[in-house]
C-alpha cells in the first residue's frame, strides 16, 4: 500500500514538473535591463552561413522599415546579432521608415537604440535613408550617420554607397548624384533608398515616376545594385537593364502574401516572415544571403559585377518627380 502511494506521488511530481517546464519553455524571452535579450527557441536556430568571408571583402547588412520597437523586431535583431558572430559585418544600410509614429527621444530609444543595443555597443554603424514616414530632422540623429544631409555618399573598400531621399527627387539632388557618380572610380556603385523603382508588391508596386528620373542616371554612370524598402517583404528583382534590384523592407513590419504571384519581375521573394540581408562584396562578386526571423535562409547567391556601359541622357537632368505617386498610390500606406 505504501509502495503504491509512493509511486502515485512520484508520478504526480513528474507530471507537474513537466507542465511547469513546458510553461517556462514557452514563455517569451524577457528583455533584460541592460537591453540584452535572451534568444527564444525560434530565434536560436543554428547559424548557417553561405557567404565566403573572403579577405578584404566589404561586409554589410541591409534592412528596412524597422521603426516599430515590437517584439518581432527585437527577435529579428537577435538573429542579426548571432549572424554577426559568424559574419562580422561592419555596418548596416537602413532602407527608410526608421521611425513609425512619434519621433521623440524616447521613440529613438524604444524603436532603435534598445533594439540594436549590442550592435551599437560593438561599434556597428547604421547608415540611414529617409522613408515616407520619416521626418527630415532624422538626418541630425548621430546614430543614423547622415551628418545632417538628406542624401549622401560614403565608401568602403572598392564600393561606393549612395543614400538617396526618394520622397522627392528634386533637381538639386539629381545634380549632386550625377556629379558624384561622374567622378566615382569605385568598382561597385550601390544605391540605397526607400521607394523601389521595381516591385511586385500588391500594396504599392513599382515607383515608376521615381524610376523615370533616376534610372537614366544609374545606367549612364554604371550603378551596379539598388537596395530599397517601402514594401514590407523581401524581393530580388530580375536584373533590369543590367542593374540588380533588391527590396528589403521587412525589418519591423510584414505585409504577408503581398508579392504578386507570377510577377515577371520576381526572381525570388519572401513575404511570410520578417527578414534582413547579409551582403559581401569581394572583387567582382556580390554575395548575398537573406535570413528570416526564425533563422531560415530564404535566398542566397552571387552576382557578378557588370561592365560599365556609357549611355547618354536625353537631358542633363530629367524632370524632378515625387516618389510613391505611381499607379494612383499615395506615398503613405
Amino acid at each position: 500500500m505504501k509502495r503504491t502511494a509512493t509511486s502515485i506521488l512520484i508520478l504526480a511530481a513528474l507530471v507537474f514538473g513537466g507542465l511547469v517546464g513546458n510553461a517556462l519553455a514557452q514563455k517569451p524571452a524577457p528583455t533584460q535591463a541592460t537591453g540584452e535579450r535572451v534568444a527564444t527557441a525560434a530565434t536560436a536556430a543554428p547559424v548557417n552561413l553561405t557567404l565566403p568571408l573572403k579577405t578584404d571583402s566589404v561586409r554589410f547588412l541591409a534592412i528596412g522599415d524597422t521603426g516599430t520597437g515590437t517584439e518581432q523586431q527585437k527577435e529579428l535583431a537577435d538573429v542579426m546579432l548571432r549572424y554577426r558572430q559568424a559574419f562580422p559585418y561592419e555596418f548596416v544600410l537602413m532602407m527608410g521608415d526608421n521611425m513609425y509614429g512619434g519621433e521623440k527621444p524616447a521613440d529613438f530609444k524604444l524603436k532603435f537604440e534598445n533594439v540594436y543595443k549590442q550592435l551599437l555597443d560593438d561599434k556597428v554603424k547604421f547608415y540611414a535613408t529617409l522613408g515616407n514616414h520619416d521626418e527630415s530632422n532624422q538626418r541630425f540623429y548621430k546614430d543614423f550617420n547622415m551628418n545632417g544631409e538628406e542624401f549622401y555618399r560614403f565608401a568602403k573598400g572598392n564600393t561606393a554607397f549612395y543614400s538617396l531621399n526618394s520622397n522627392y527627387m528634386d533637381k538639386r539632388q539629381l545634380k549632386w548624384l550625377e556629379e558624384e557618380l561622374a567622378k566615382d572610380a569605385s568598382d561597385w556603385k550601390i544605391i540605397f533608398m526607400h521607394h523601389p523603382p521595381y516591385s511586385s508588391g500588391g500594396k504599392h508596386g513599382s515607383s515608376s515616376a521615381l524610376r523615370e528620373v533616376v534610372e537614366p542616371i544609374f545606367l549612364k554612370y554604371g550603378v551596379n545594385a539598388v537596395f530599397a524598402g517601402h514594401e514590407h517583404f523581401y524581393e530580388r528583382v530580375k536584373p533590369q537593364k543590367g542593374i540588380y534590384y533588391f527590396i528589403s523592407g521587412a525589418g519591423g513590419k510584414l505585409r504577408p502574401g503581398d508579392v504578386k504571384k507570377g510577377s515577371p519581375l520576381t526572381e525570388k521573394a519572401f513575404d511570410t516572415d520578417m527578414s534582413f540581408m547579409l551582403v559581401e562584396v569581394a572583387g567582382d562578386e556580390l554575395h548575398f544571403q537573406v535570413i528570416s526571423r526564425t533563422g531560415q535562409t530564404v535566398d542566397s547567391g552571387v552576382l557578378t559585377r557588370q561592365q560599365p556601359k556609357a549611355k547618354p541622357l536625353n537631358a542633363s537632368h530629367p524632370s524632378a518627380a515625387p516618389a510613391g505617386q505611381e499607379q494612383g498610390n499615395a506615398a503613405k500606406p
